[in-house]
């Protein structure tokens, strides 16, 4: 028996995006994956393990999608590098399974024989096969599976069918070991070779796949609305409209949930520990720092959840084809719009869904203008000083002045993002932006499971990667806040004679052109962990004992002490500012160096400075001082 047959096969899924290849992993798999991490890049890499009906083990890998070999993006040369066997410390794939939409075969054909080129055994899987018949697209399998040199399976990933009959083909393929060998002979295709393997793909089309007798009408009628430039922008609208209704509504109570809870258990910590560094590390430094991550927690799932739903659907594309006009003239990508709607939640994931921009300087400016949509961690500052210095007015009977002034704080981070990537294009990337060219999918029905699967991963990647940030940094400001303690009979809060106090007076001058004191400046540190804990180190420098279970206390100190102007101003700095480092280490990780999250910290700060400085004069000119 060879050595391949003792060991467990390696199997990796190749396709076109929206071709149901992360479905057919799922069924193969079930809850046997694991999520991680290609070394040395960002781009997540699940894997996940399924027993042949013989007992053999298959690990079976799950690649981005892609239209080619010929990578342009991080994704896209992952995948080429995994079938290839160039990626460190990854094994080379035993069996490649290319897996096809049956419905639209113009695309994939190409990237199978370029996979073919390869010399990797391979299995087609010609998934969403029932909705084929239902078209009545007549596809010659002998005549394919002749012309291509492979079997092919037909599958329906989300009802498990054909998933056996797939999993056979490929243990026999592994059992004997055919390992072509070619892969490191393999080199780009050129310009001419590409226009070749186009019409060989066209002629396998043309021979033996036969246009559906009964052709899928009800898309082209759904895209005749959802497409068109006034009633298709007017749909996207209300659709956003009630995603953010429902990420600040059935999320927020979630998280008010969440936050009680943690505040119930710094209590509870509280009156069984002595006061003391054990008690205020655990309060302030661990429950205060891993809570104000895990409270947002549930907005970011349902957030993730309409994206996922949208994006079964068909829709997300449709939506990203919409707004490509209105940010191709900011200097944005279409693509773009999928990373810019979830930073509205947080940017971390926004950053993250960067990956599927193709182009390096697409990719890196919408990376840089991510940090400016308002995410759900200002809403704590934006509450408190809009609750502090606006009146609590209503217009025409259903206008509200303190809900108008919080519209404004939105529109400013999307106008500003918008005007930031207008000067990166026109100013430092000159050059016009790439055409937006993509497939629209099919409109399919979203599987239950797929999506439950989906979210809950999500979820648990943006809790392991933001808390292995914000964890470190908390513990770091909280003994930058302890240390020195005050001196004996002291009665100013302790962090006046802190590390963190004598930084506040350090850099007040700094900030007093733009209206900050130093107890503002001093709850900028701890704020710059992340931005809703400025919100308790606000209580913590004005000496109100229970900020967090009574914000109208904090509010009340606030416009004691601050005026009207310092107030605006504060809340100019946080529309800009990079006020969370883990956004700025997720940058890191996304490109790879530190020049990026660098730069992005440089040129916010500058314009949040900026943009305080004259907003704070501007306002004490009339009279708001």
């Amino acid at each position: 028996m060879s050595e391949l047959a003792l060991r467990p096969a390696r199997v990796a899924l190749v396709g076109n995006p929206n071709t149901g290849k992360t479905a057919l992993f799922n069924a193969l798999t079930g809850s046997r994956q694991k999520v991680a991490n290609y070394a040395g890049v960002t781009v997540e890499r699940k894997e996940g393990h399924v027993t042949t009906a013989s007992g053999r083990s298959l690990s079976v890998l799950d690649l981005p999608g892609t239209y080619s070999l010929r990578a342009r993006s991080p994704d896209e040369a992952v995948t080429r590098d995994a079938v290839l066997g160039r990626l460190a410390g990854e094994a080379e794939p035993d069996v490649v399974v290319a897996v096809a939409d049956a419905t639209n075969l113009r695309l994939v054909l190409r990237l199978i024989l370029e996979l073919k080129a390869v010399g990797r055994p391979m299995v087609l899987a010609l998934n969403m096969y029932d909705i084929a018949q239902r078209q009545g697209l007549r596809i010659d399998l002998d005549g394919l599976r002749r012309e291509l040199g492979c079997p092919i399976v037909t599958t329906v990933a989300t009802r498990k069918r054909g998933v056996d009959d797939l999993v056979a083909q490929v243990e026999a393929l592994a059992a004997a070991g055919e390992i072509g060998g070619h892969a490191n002979a393999w080199r780009e295709p050129t310009a001419p070779e590409i226009r070749a393997a186009h019409r060989e793909a066209q002629r396998i089309l043309r021979a033996y796949v036969r246009p559906p007798e009964r052709p899928d009408t009800l898309t082209g009628k759904i895209d005749a609305v959802l497409l068109h430039p006034v009633a298709g922008l007017a749909i996207l609208l209300g659709l956003l409209f009630v995603m953010f209704q429902g990420v600040f509504t059935w999320g927020k109570w979630v998280g008010d949930q969440m936050g009680d809870g943690f505040t119930a258990l710094g209590a509870f910590i509280a009156a069984h520990l002595p006061p003391g560094l054990l008690a205020s590390f655990l309060t302030d430094g661990v429950i205060s720092g891993v809570g104000s991550v895990l409270v947002f927690l549930p907005q970011i799932l349902v957030l993730f959840f309409f994206i996922i739903l949208l994006e079964d659907f068909g829709y997300m594309a449709r939506a990203a084809f919409l707004m490509d006009r209105i940010m191709g003239g900011a200097g944005l990508h279409g693509r773009a719009f999928i990373p810019l709607l979830s930073s509205f939640a947080c940017a971390i994931p926004g950053i993250m869904s960067t990956r599927v921009i193709d182009n390096k300087r697409d990719r890196l400016t919408t990376i840089l203008v991510a940090p400016l949509m308002t995410c759900s961690a200002r809403i704590p500052v934006y509450t408190l000083i809009i609750g502090a210095f606006i009146p609590d007015r209503t217009y025409w009977g259903f206008m509200s002045l303190q809900g108008l002034v919080m519209f404004g704080l939105y529109a400013a981070g999307i106008v500003s993002a918008l005007g930031v990537s207008f000067v990166i294009r026109r100013v430092f990337w000159r050059g016009a932006v790439e055409p937006f060219l993509m497939e629209l999918p099919s409109y399919k029905l979203p599987s239950a499971a797929n999506v439950a699967r989906n979210v809950l991963l999500r979820g648990q990647i943006f809790v392991s990667r933001a808390g292995r940030i914000i964890f470190p940094i908390m513990i770091v400001v909280w003994v930058l806040a302890n240390v020195p303690g005050p001196p004996p009979g002291a009665t100013e809060p302790a962090i006046n004679f802190s590390v963190a106090g004598r930084l506040g007076h350090l850099l007040e001058p700094l900030l007093a052109p733009i209206g900050f004191n130093w107890q503002m400046t001093v709850a900028l540190i701890p704020g710059f962990a992340a931005r809703e804990v400025a919100v308790a180190a606000l209580g913590t420098v004005y000496a109100v004992s229970d900020a967090g279970g009574n914000p109208g206390a904090l509010a009340t100190q606030l416009a004691h002490h601050w005026s009207l102007a310092t107030g605006l101003s504060f809340l100019a700095w946080y529309v800009f500012a990079p006020q969370c480092a883990s956004t700025l280490g997720v940058v890191k990780r996304e490109t790879n160096s530190w020049r990026w999250p660098i730069i992005m910290f440089l040129y916010m700060a500058g314009l949040a400075y900026l943009t305080s400085f004259a907003t704070y004069h501007l306002a004490v000119a009339l009279g708001a001082g």
